[in-house]
């Protein structure tokens, strides 16, 4: 799988852009706030309907403008010519539009899956020393690429998981039993939670269980150093809280949805008058958790610098290892990665990619691109995108407000 050209309207700083790719590396260089990582975005937005960078959608409008629109053309493989034309809309305010082959979606998110991305950002940094929810999206995001209909059960959790809150915080501070009504409606909410929260964290546990062994392969070629990297999942709604190094027991990790969801049910049913009194869903995949471990110790706090780098790139690393088993080729883009790691880091990350369909990658200078690596190369600059060596594509000039 590989995009063969990007074209944006009104995306972030870009009035307007087109670039023509192909297989293989592709360098976008140029000083930072050019506008490289934009177009890189717009790529992972295509995929995920979502942004490494920002939380909603406004910010990805150009100031002014009234909408953003990204349009890709994504070829199925080397061998396989079948294409594909997406466009997404984007709107502040209202819901944005989406279309395959130029017939319209009638959910924006049933998108999802004409193309797989595996991005690798500065921010992953947070997987590794940032909050739960950090790892959490991280997890999510890998499951909606795996199994695209997962989208639709985490929005149907969100929105359960807001309803059932809100009447929670209604009832919390009251004097007295919960009324008739209200606990007949708390049961309906109970019950969705658990149904749709089974389907999350059984997913999740699958993932994790077939994925870690892909991330602690490629801490081992990626960190100079002979640390085992291991992930585990935490969940106080599953009773488990695994310390650094362990693994969670096989079993567990190939629990069923029904299975998950009857525990859910049992731990919402014990810790009732606790989330009335307090106003708050304490039970559920919203509270889950990934423990990080470098050999007997956590990676979060005793990780250096160098090494929580590496577990960052081996979660991502996993995460497309797993894809490929799953029969997809995920384009890889790697935005701005290479100045943050030391030339050992660098060279054996570029042996993991080498063999990748189609990689991205972005950098403010080219010699921090590893020559392993060598491919297209465009220059971004003064809101223009152009090839610098011969062979490499074409493609259109480019206006960006940015520059």
């Amino acid at each position: 799988m590989f995009v063969t050209q990007l074209s944006l309207a009104d995306f972030r700083s870009w009035e307007f852009a087109e670039l023509d790719l192909a297989p293989g590396v592709t360098t976008l260089t140029g000083r930072n706030g050019q506008g490289k990582t934009n177009l890189v975005e717009a790529v992972e937005y295509l995929a995920s309907l979502g942004s490494h960078r920002v939380a909603s959608d406004a910010p990805l409008i150009r100031f002014g403008a009234p909408r953003a629109i990204v349009r890709a053309r994504v070829q199925a493989g080397l061998d396989d010519t079948r294409a594909l034309a997406l466009e997404v809309e984007i709107h502040a305010g209202r819901p944005n539009k989406a279309s395959i082959n130029r017939g319209p979606l009638r959910r924006v998110r049933d998108i999802l899956g004409a193309l797989r991305v595996v991005l690798f950002s500065p921010e992953d940094l947070a997987l590794v020393k940032g909050d739960p929810s950090d790892r959490r999206r991280f997890i999510d995001d890998l499951l909606t690429q795996r199994w695209p209909r997962l989208a639709g059960v985490r929005a149907d959790y969100d929105r359960v998981l807001r309803q059932r809150s809100m009447l929670l915080k209604s009832l919390s501070g009251r004097r007295g039993p919960t009324s008739p009504d209200a606990a007949a409606t708390l049961e309906v909410w109970d019950e969705q939670l658990a149904r749709l929260g089974g389907e999350i964290v059984a997913a999740r546990l699958q993932t994790l269980a077939e994925m870690a062994p892909h991330v602690a392969e490629a801490y081992l070629a990626i960190a100079p150093n002979n640390n085992d990297a291991t992930v585990a999942y935490k969940s106080s709604s599953l009773g488990l809280d695994p310390g650094p190094g362990e693994a969670v027991e096989r079993p567990v990790l190939e629990s069923t949805r029904d299975e998950v969801a009857a525990q859910l049910r049992s731990r919402m049913a014990a810790r009732r008058n606790e989330e009335v009194a307090r106003g708050v869903t304490l039970v559920g995949p919203h509270r889950d958790d990934l423990v990080l471990s470098l050999g007997h110790l956590p990676a979060k706090g005793y990780a250096s610098h160098g090494e929580s780098w590496s577990f960052a790139l081996s979660l991502r690393l996993g995460a497309y290892a797993l894809l490929r088993a799953d029969g997809v080729e995920p384009v890889l883009i790697l935005d701005d990665v290479f100045a943050e790691l030391d030339e050992v880091r660098r060279d054996r990350l570029a042996e993991r990619i080498a063999g990748a369909e189609q990689v991205i990658i972005t950098a403010a200078v080219a010699s921090d691109v590893p020559a392993s690596l060598a491919g297209r190369r465009w220059t971004i600059h003064e809101g223009t995108v152009t090839p610098e060596a011969a062979g490499g594509s074409t493609g259109s000039p480019a206006k960006d407000d940015d520059g």
